[in-house]
């Protein structure tokens, strides 16, 4: 029998506190599972198989679809703090006693309510082209992003302008990259809806606008961290993840040069050895 793969692990179904949220995972029999927290308007089909594929090398992996998400049930929250509940109650209701974490853009706001909500249950947590609360340039997008970011349908190709940097090499990896995403021939999510775009739309602005002292609560994450980010964000500008690595007690840094707001899709093979190694740490 060929090993299972993200391209055709099948999609599951799990319940808690009234919804049926749907998930895939590679499972591996020893390892602390790692779950991903997706971006904004990202499906199950959204993570890159490269990426997930060299990760469940050496552990289980876990990928789910929040709620109002695809063929998740119930509405999309409109912000970060309900969207953590969701998470823990996915992780809670799979028996999942202690976790790694990887989250992506907002996804990484996910990441780091959920390590303040529980720290007894992550154990290490990687922030990809993520930033703080209440951090730099993301209260709002640019003019340029937004309407890129906000059209009513949201096209792979978008991803060429919101993920990477707008040079050869770069877009060529984006390229790549699409390519990898339309690799699962079946049993493929819907795209989300406009009640997702809209939520998410708030929960992230909502997240970036300052309140009270900033940064203070990254100082009560005292997990490992690695920050990666590309040279070029323009979605949760670069600037962010240094301030994530210069206030989380126990933060790493990564920059991939050449690259934008998906550095961790344009260097697959490269973020999954740094990847490995910090957790295996």
């Amino acid at each position: 029998m060929a090993p299972q793969t993200y391209e055709t692990t099948p999609t599951r179904f799990v319940e808690a506190n009234g919804i049926r949220y749907a998930y895939r995972s590679l499972e591996k029999e020893s390892g602390v599972p790692l779950v991903f927290l997706q971006h904004f308007r990202g499906t199950l089909d959204n993570w890159d198989p490269a990426v997930v594929n060299g990760l469940a090398k050496d552990r289980p992996v876990v990928m789910f679809d929040s709620a109002g998400i695809a063929r998740s049930g119930g509405q999309t929250p409109d912000n970060v703090a309900e969207m953590a509940r969701h998470a823990l109650a996915v992780i809670q209701a799979l028996g999942l006693r202690q976790v790694d974490l990887l989250g992506f853009s907002l996804g990484g706001f996910v990441a780091q309510q959920v390590t303040l909500d529980r720290p007894d249950l992550v154990r290490r947590v990687i922030l990809a082209g993520t930033g703080p609360q209440g951090g730099e340039g993301f209260d709002k997008f640019s003019p340029e992003v937004e309407a890129v970011a906000a059209l009513e349908k949201s096209r792979p190709e978008n991803l060429l302008f919101l993920f990477f940097a707008p040079t050869e090499t770069s877009q060529a990896a984006g390229r790549a990259f699409l390519g990898r995403l339309g690799a699962r021939k079946e049993d493929r999510d819907p795209p989300s809806t406009v009640q997702v775009r809209d939520a998410q739309l708030a929960a992230i602005h909502a997240w970036g606008t300052p309140q009270g002292e900033r940064y203070a609560r990254l100082r009560e994450i005292k997990q490992p961290v690695l920050v990666v980010n590309g040279n070029q964000d323009i979605m949760i500008p670069t600037i962010n993840s240094y301030i994530l690595e210069q206030h989380l007690p126990n933060a790493q840094l990564i920059l991939y040069p050449d690259s934008g707001h998906g550095s961790l899709f344009q260097y697959p093979e490269l973020f999954v050895e740094h990847a490995s190694l910090f957790l295996r740490g």
